[in-house]
Formats: structure tokens, C-alpha cells, sequence
């Protein structure tokens, strides 16, 4: 009898210590992905010169191309930039912005992609999606995973503390996105990768249960293998659908009724899952979000990140719109106006006693 197996589409590197970035050029030719040093470099305006400086004497080779944003409009200019120059790869080296316009860059010019991390606000680094800004907003882009992941928990200790802790509630919103998996299964009939499914709600709990801080690398270790899995897990299903729920609806609808107004993305995911954990009387587990939440100075209440009650009730009542097609906790309930009202003075009522 055959033995039946998949293959499943992850980095042939992933490397998270500190001092990782000071082995990158090792690292990059040790795996071939790189033995010429031809290698063009996405970085920031701001951290990425630093970065670049530290880094360039030992990349004769390389090129620098500095990105102003994260929108699509710089993911094609750079694309265009690096077209027809022989590059070996294409590193975006920053944060979530960065790694996303070289992620599409790269593959609208059919190279791999080096994701090196600066900071861990969220999943985005190990995912097969680039989340940039267009001319309607913001969309999604389909793209091939990193052929390497490589975070220096030095570098990820420098960024700001808000940046970090963005990851904390991206990561363990897993939990709740995988719970909205799972009924929509139940309820409609939508197919489930089960592996997919473990490793991202696993990442979740190991984040969410872990004692530590921020200032221990033991529990920054376990919160980028966490990202970097859910990432992975979102490869094996060929879909975000292992890491984007409800909370996710509600993020995008803060990011929607609100431009210019909107939290880190982590933020207000985590906000959302906790939510969505109340809305399926899972009220443990509803605690347990919060608890760790705060915990790391995130926030559990809408006002702790410049909204009103009532504009959190109406981001709720919209998120269904933002994924159509996308049948979470939200839809399945459908509440009216005043079923979110009251739902989320319970919420609150039972995250403050």
C-alpha cells in the first residue's frame, strides 16, 4: 500500500536567537540561497539605514532599496527597481510593512524571499500573503512563503514595546480564529485541514499560557515560533483561514469605519478574539484572553485605544461585511444593534469583576 503524504510549503531556514543577524550572510550562503552575496535589500527609511550600516560591510554584493510605505504602489516601484539586476533573492529587512512589499516585490520578479524580522507585531513575517494599501483601502496578495526567516531577538528587544506586544494579541487570537473554523465546519459544512488547525491554535496557547514577559527571550522565542507557524499553517491550509476570524473581521472594520483612527493590528485583533470568545459563552477562556492581555499591557477594552463604546458596537455590526463569505461567530448569531450592545456590557461587566 502507498504511503500517501503532502508537501508542505515552509522556509527552508528559520532561525530565532540573538545574534542571528550578525550570521546572516552565513546563513544565506550555507543554504545556497545566496552564495554570490547578490541580494537586494528592502529596508525601512528609519531602523533599515541602522541596520544597513551594521550589516553592508560583509554584503559587498548587495543593493539597498529604501521602501517609504506599505502600500502597493511601493511594492511594484520596487519590483521594478530590482527587475533584470541578477539578484540571488530579495531581503525585506524591517518590520511588517517592509516584509510584505518585498514579499509581493519578489514575487511579482520570481525570486525567493529572506524575511528578517526587526519586530514581531504580527503574523504577517512567515505568511504566504502580503497585506498592503491601495487605492481602496487595503488589500490581501497571494504570494510564496519565505524561503528563510531570521530573527535577531537582540534587534526584536530595540523596537518598541507596542510592537511587540501587537504580536502577542495577533498570535493568540489564533484560538478564536480556529474556534470560527470549526463552526463554520459544523454549521455549513466549509472543510477543515486539521493540520492546519493544530498548528495554529497551538502556537496560540503556547503564547497565551507561557508565564513570561517581554523581557525574558525565552518568551519572545516562543511568541516569533509562534508567528512563524502560524504562518506556516496558513500555507498548509492555502488559506488565512487558520488565523483570521471574527477578530479579524472586527479589526478590518476598525481599520474601515475608522482610517487614520486604528491600533496596531495585533491590538485590535486581540481585542476581537477576546469578544468573540464572550459571544460563544466561553466565558473561561473569555477571561483567560484578557488576563494574559493585560498581563502584557494590551488592551481588553475598546477605549483603551481611542474608541467609544458605541463605535466598537458599530465595528462588530459591521465586520460581517468586510469578509464575505467568511462565516465566523458573527454570522452565526447575526445579533441586532442592541444584541451587540448588550452583549458587550456583559462582556465588560464580566472582564472587570
Amino acid at each position: 500500500m502507498p504511503v500517501l503524504t503532502r508537501l508542505i510549503p515552509s522556509p527552508v531556514v528559520v532561525d530565532i536567537r540573538p545574534g542571528a543577524l550578525d550570521d546572516l550572510v552565513d546563513i544565506l550562503a550555507d543554504q545556497r540561497i545566496s552564495s554570490s552575496g547578490r541580494l537586494a535589500f528592502a529596508i525601512s527609511r528609519g531602523s533599515g539605514q541602522t541596520l544597513r550600516e551594521r550589516l553592508a560591510p560583509a554584503l559587498p554584493g548587495a543593493d539597498w532599496y529604501p521602501v517609504d510605505d506599505g502600500t502597493l504602489d511601493s511594492a511594484v516601484r520596487l519590483a521594478d527597481a530590482i527587475r533584470g539586476k541578477h539578484y540571488d533573492a530579495v531581503v525585506g529587512l524591517g518590520g511588517g510593512k517592509i516584509i510584505d512589499v518585498a514579499k509581493y516585490a519578489s514575487a511579482r520578479v520570481g525570486l525567493p524571499m529572506v524575511a528578517v524580522a526587526t519586530n514581531l507585531a504580527h503574523d504577517g513575517l512567515c505568511s504566504p500573503v502580503a497585506t498592503l494599501d491601495n487605492d481602496n483601502g487595503r488589500g490581501s496578495y497571494g504570494v510564496p512563503t519565505p524561503i528563510a526567516v531570521v530573527i535577531d531577538l537582540g534587534v526584536v528587544r530595540d523596537a518598541p514595546l507596542r510592537y511587540v506586544r501587537s504580536g502577542i494579541g495577533d498570535a493568540i487570537s489564533n484560538i478564536s480564529c480556529v474556534a470560527d473554523w470549526e463552526l463554520s465546519h459544523r454549521v455549513t459544512g466549509e472543510s477543515i485541514d486539521g493540520l492546519a488547525a493544530a498548528m495554529a491554535r497551538q502556537a496560540g496557547e503556547a503564547v497565551l499560557r507561557h508565564p513570561g514577559t517581554l523581557g525574558d527571550d525565552a518568551f519572545l522565542t516562543v511568541l516569533a515560533e509562534g508567528l512563524v507557524l502560524t504562518g506556516i499553517a496558513m500555507s498548509v491550509a492555502g488559506d488565512s483561514r487558520p488565523a483570521s476570524g471574527a477578530c479579524h473581521e472586527i479589526n478590518h472594520a476598525f481599520d474601515l469605519l475608522y482610517p487614520g483612527r486604528s491600533a496596531l493590528h495585533g491590538e485590535q485583533v486581540g481585542l476581537g478574539a477576546a469578544f468573540a470568545m464572550h459571544l460563544r459563552g466561553e466565558r473561561e477562556q473569555a477571561g483567560l484572553f484578557s488576563e494574559t492581555l493585560r498581563r502584557h499591557g494590551l488592551p481588553v477594552l475598546p477605549e483603551e485605544i481611542g474608541f467609544s463604546v458605541a463605535e466598537f458596537i458599530a465595528a462588530v455590526e459591521y465586520a460581517p461585511q468586510t469578509r464575505p463569505g467568511r462565516f465566523t461567530i458573527l454570522e452565526h448569531l447575526d445579533l441586532t444593534t442592541d444584541q451587540i450592545r448588550d452583549a458587550y456590557a456583559d462582556y465588560a461587566k464580566t472582564i472587570r469583576s
